[in-house]
């Protein structure tokens, strides 16, 4: 056996032998932090994920995670991140790779959603504009303004794209990759761009 079929041998085995532990292990992981996660949950990778006392996480029904270095590779892999401080709820059949959903006040993500590799989600600004306040750390947070997000049903949203806060995209509707999010999208509509504009009808 030559050098090359023992190690492209080698990292199968490797595969074979981790994937298993992904699921249960994010599963407990959910469980700890107080999600409710419906069944056929599937995961490839670790996850980074925090719900604070007074945040909920609920999660549907066959939830697919790719998290991580290893997990549909395209560029830029990190973690899935999960840091709820307000309501996430995520419907079922849901896919998202190396996603990190930041929720300070209120995320909704429909059924049948399809996001991308490194797409982000925000409902807060994290700090405001004016200088004075940011020089107060704990005003800043406070002061920052937030607005829930509404991600209907069957939406696709390419990757690397940054959804901020107080959007709500329609059912159906196709973001473009590596586009910015800044006002809502109506359904059945493509969008795309920085920030997004609006490409064409789905026919």
């Amino acid at each position: 056996m030559s050098l090359i079929t023992a190690y492209k041998a080698l990292r199968k085995v490797k595969t074979i032998i981790v994937r298993p532990i992904y699921t249960p292990i994010a599963r407990l992981f959910f469980y700890l932090n107080g999600a409710t996660v419906a069944r056929n949950l599937n995961v490839n990778g670790f996850l980074q994920m925090e719900v604070t006392r007074r945040g909920k996480l609920t999660i549907g029904e066959s939830l697919h995670l790719n998290s991580g270095d290893y997990h549909n590779v395209i560029g830029r892999q990190q973690k899935c991140i999960f840091w709820v401080e307000g309501t996430l709820n995520i419907g079922n059949n849901v896919g998202m790779s190396s996603t990190a959903i930041i929720c300070n006040h209120q995320i909704s993500i429909g059924h049948n959603v399809t996001i991308g590799g490194n797409v982000v989600i925000y409902d807060t600004d994290f700090h405001v504009l004016d200088p004075q306040i940011r020089k107060d750390k704990s005003l800043d947070k406070q002061s920052a303004k937030k607005a829930p997000v509404c991600i209907g049903d069957n939406v696709f949203i390419g990757a690397h794209s940054t959804i901020l806060k107080g959007v709500t995209i329609g059912q159906n509707a196709v973001i473009g990759a590596c586009s910015v999010i800044t006002k809502n999208i109506p359904a059945n509509e493509i969008w795309a761009g920085n920030p997004a504009q609006f490409i064409r009808n789905i026919t």
